[in-house]
């Protein structure tokens, strides 16, 4: 059994959670904003946080770089979002998240991630990171999972896209292709070179392929790639 901390702004996530996870013998406090969170996070250390990254007032990228900064991860956290690119679950995992959850979070996805970060280091630490690999495989009915490992001092850590089946060809393929594209630009830094060169493709077709597809240039650039 353990102490469980939720924060999400939306009610619906929020009580789906704490019902699950009470279910599996674990005392769970729930919080809506960043500001419940902080005053229960200090009240109590919570043994594994499981934490919204859009929120209204505090975004919880921001509020795990607050706590790593302060000395107050001293828990593990796991990242949510329904919305979040790869570059945001990285970004997350570089500070000291444990792991990203996509939503919607199946029963099964959720149960690992808890089990996997209760089980880690109770103080995780930020760390350097890079993707050691990609495989595709079917986990739910009308989904495509893409496991996304990255490999931490901790050890192995995985980040799940997932995509809808259930809609045109055409845009099924462009999601898988934007985010295959988000992953090497995560992964090669933003090097628009050596992105073009894992990938197979001339930089003019890359960046052309890139901005079809909608995806931020704006790190590339700075890289000066």
């Amino acid at each position: 059994m353990a102490n469980i901390l939720v924060v999400d702004d939306e009610l619906g996530i929020r009580d789906l959670l704490s019902e699950i996870l009470n279910d599996e013998g674990h005392n769970v406090e729930v919080a809506e904003n960043a500001a419940q969170a902080r005053a229960a996070r200090l009240r109590e250390r919570p043994d594994l946080v499981l934490l919204d990254i859009w929120m209204p007032d505090t975004d919880g990228v921001t509020l795990l770089k607050e706590w790593s900064s302060t000395g107050a991860l001293t828990m593990p956290v796991i990242m949510m979002s329904g919305h979040a690119t790869i570059d945001t679950a990285v970004e997350a995992t570089k500070i000291g998240a444990l792991a990203f959850l996509e939503k919607p979070i199946t029963l099964q996805k959720l149960l690992k991630a808890v089990e996997q970060g209760l089980t880690r280091s109770a103080a995780p630490v930020p760390a350097s990171l890079f993707m050691a690999s990609t495989s595709l495989k079917v986990v739910d009915v009308g989904f495509i999972n893409l496991p996304l490992v990255a490999q931490t001092f901790d050890g192995p850590l995985q980040i799940q896209q997932s995509f809808m089946l259930d809609k045109p060809l055409r845009e099924s393929r462009d999601e898988f292709e934007k985010a295959y594209f988000e992953y090497h630009l995560a992964n090669e830094n933003g090097s628009m070179t050596r992105v073009a060169e894992k990938t197979g493709l001339e930089r003019t077709h890359l960046y052309r392929k890139l901005k079809q597809l909608g995806v931020d240039l704006s790190r590339s650039k700075k890289t000066g790639a």
